[in-house]
């Protein structure tokens, strides 16, 4: 573990509002009586620093107090704009605190969204975390008709802005206060109720303006209390924070790490997730497929560059691997031979995967997109459980599997208190305390999708008969072939993924053939595999993406991913795309999610010559 210093800061009396009454009654409560002396970490200068738990309910109760001051009251918007750091979830909880709303936003939102979701909203003040992250919203904010409190996390970023605060000298006046009245943290504690509306989250909007979706207090209490009945977390955990927390993913799990005392450390960058897993040494973590992607692809091409005999023994320790974990899997057995060749690659291989990401995690919780099967096995194979859960913005965190009954493909059983059931049409619904009151300010659309406490959440699947529910895909993505067979567009993107040739993928065909995928590739790698066969390839881009060999490679590559699949299904044909699909362009919700109608008219022309 990576040596740290603690931050000095005097905690007062803790809250005394009733535990379970509201998220901030929850943790806090929770954070005192764990008592852990690295309840919130975070890396400054190249050293961890830990905050204590009584010094974290402290700056909540001073950031709480200074919002007051502000003339923030209950009922209130408030706007949060940051990377993950411990600020956002001190400053969540502040807000919380007082009955005022969080509106979080993505650091990553385009800015003409950032503009709609602070006027739609409503809200009265933002923080921001830095100069970087309020340069790219400043015109935003400059448009708004309603003045609003800027509050910084980073001093020097409040500097040469009119009327700017640094969250320092909100803590300062809240400390003051917090001398001067010792009862009144916990009086505005007192007065927030489960009930009360504690958060407007935007949704990304493939299909338009984002809708702000509404979750009380009730919403996360439910499900950390029912997570943490199923899932087994405790105060010996160390999870590292790596999703944005103004994901429902992250944030929800946030509030259950901090209930069940688990140490959680900041990772602020995916950049930095490599080096803060091997000094945080985390036992938990939650993430999305997009990072055992990249981890998978950066084992298998150094396994795979490897000469001579280690070359033969990576590739052989994939295949054994491969077969075991299946078998595992599926619950059958296990020939002593293979549990013999089993563990021999995990001495020779495997283990070094386990050390690659510090060595001591239990399981991941992974949610977001579907985590390909062959992805799934490699990393059961290597000792590292990935438990696929699900949820929605609108349901907080629905179903997980667990570790002793995990199932590869499945997103596993509901959680306590929450019903999941399949409609007529395949769609899945969910009803629970958990599920939101609807969108803020559209009635008739929050009608549309909530019927008798049921939410309709615009997924198609099914469930086995232990009750493990199964993603087939979104039901607004799926397309009809010319030949009247549907096609989930999400699963073959999940296998074509597995290619170290494919950075990214979106599949395509709608009243067409046959699926075709429209492809990023990994330039690093697909050059190097060209230079390997002696191509000589272009070096720009654009130049590459029409290169024939280079098409060819992906194309082999992706149909060999692809040849298990019912024949209409298979790809066949590909295209590649010289520039990364991003959220600035459009092409991308703030989620990483495609916005598939924008690269159907963006690419119309290039698909067209794709059929052609």
């Amino acid at each position: 573990m990576a040596s740290a210093v603690s931050a000095r800061i005097d905690a007062t009396e803790p809250a005394t509002a009733p535990a379970r009454s509201s998220v901030p009654a929850l943790c806090l409560t929770a954070a005192l009586d764990h008592n852990k002396a690295d309840a919130l970490n975070h890396k400054v200068s190249g050293e961890w620093i830990n905050i204590p738990a009584a010094a974290f309910v402290a700056r909540v109760r001073h950031v709480a107090l200074g919002l007051a001051a502000l003339g923030i009251k209950a009922g209130d918007r408030v706007a949060l704009l940051s990377e993950n750091r411990p600020e956002w979830s001190i400053t969540d909880l502040a807000i919380l605190s007082l009955g005022a709303v969080n509106v979080p936003i993505y650091t990553t939102q385009a800015v003409d969204q950032v503009e709609f979701i602070l006027s739609d909203s409503g809200s009265r003040a933002l923080f921001v975390s830095g100069r970087k992250v309020y340069q790219h919203a400043a015109k935003a904010i400059e448009g708004l008709a309603m003045p609003l409190k800027l509050i910084f996390f980073d001093e020097e970023a409040a500097a040469d802005i009119e009327q700017a605060i640094t969250l320092k000298e909100l803590e300062a006046t809240g400390a003051q206060r917090d001398r001067e009245q010792p009862r009144a943290f916990d009086e505005y504690l007192h007065n927030v109720h489960a009930d009360d509306l504690a958060t407007i989250i935007y949704t990304s909007g493939t299909t338009g303006e984002p809708k702000g979706v509404m979750l009380s207090h009730e919403s996360f209490i439910s499900n950390v209390l029912a997570i943490n009945g199923g899932l087994p977390i405790n105060d010996r955990d160390v999870a590292l924070s790596v999703l944005p927390l103004s994901h429902i993913f992250e944030r929800t799990g946030f509030y259950i790490f901090c209930y069940s005392g688990v140490s959680v450390y900041y990772c602020s960058s995916f950049d930095q997730v490599g080096e803060h897993l091997r000094e945080v040494q985390p036992t938990i973590m939650t993430a999305v497929p997009r990072l055992f992607e990249k981890v998978y692809h950066r084992i298998v091409k150094k396994g795979m560059s490897a000469k001579g005999w280690r070359r033969r023994v990576f590739m052989r320790a994939m295949e054994v691997g491969h077969r075991y974990a299946e078998l595992q899997d599926k619950q059958q057995r296990i020939p002593a031979l293979l549990a013999l060749q089993q563990r021999l690659a995990d001495r020779l291989v495997f283990s070094k995967w386990r050390e690659g990401v510090g060595g001591r995690l239990r399981y991941f919780v992974s949610g977001g997109a579907p985590l390909s099967p062959s992805l799934s096995y490699a990393f059961l194979a290597a000792g590292i459980p990935v438990l696929q859960g699900y949820g929605a913005t609108e349901t907080c965190i629905v179903c997980a599997n667990r570790p002793e009954n995990n199932r590869v493909g499945s997103v596993g059983q509901p959680f306590a208190g929450i019903e999941v059931a399949i409609a007529e049409d395949g769609e899945i619904i969910i009803r629970g305390p958990n599920v939101m009151r609807g969108y803020y300010g559209h009635p008739e659309a929050s009608t549309e999708v909530l019927k008798d406490g049921w939410f309709a959440t615009g997924d198609v699947g099914h469930m086995d008969k232990e009750g493990r529910l199964y993603i087939t895909d979104r039901k607004k993505d799926l397309f009809k072939l010319s030949n009247g067979k549907y096609v989930a567009p999400q699963l073959l993107e999940s296998l074509i993924k597995e290619s170290e040739f494919v950075g990214q993928v979106v599949v395509i065909g709608a009243g067409r053939k046959q699926p075709a995928a429209l492809i990023v590739p990994d330039w690093e790698a697909m050059r190097q595999q060209l230079n390997d066969d002696g191509e000589k390839f272009p070096t720009s881009r654009a130049e590459l993406s029409r290169f024939a060999p280079a098409i060819k490679l992906v194309q082999r590559d992706v149909a060999k991913l692809t040849a298990g699949l019912a024949d209409y299904e298979r790809i066949r044909r590909v295209a590649l795309l010289p520039d990364e699909l991003t959220i600035d362009n459009g092409e991308l919700t703030p989620t990483l999610k495609v916005k598939r109608r924008v690269i159907d008219q963006k690419f119309g022309g290039l698909i067209d010559e794709l059929y052609s």
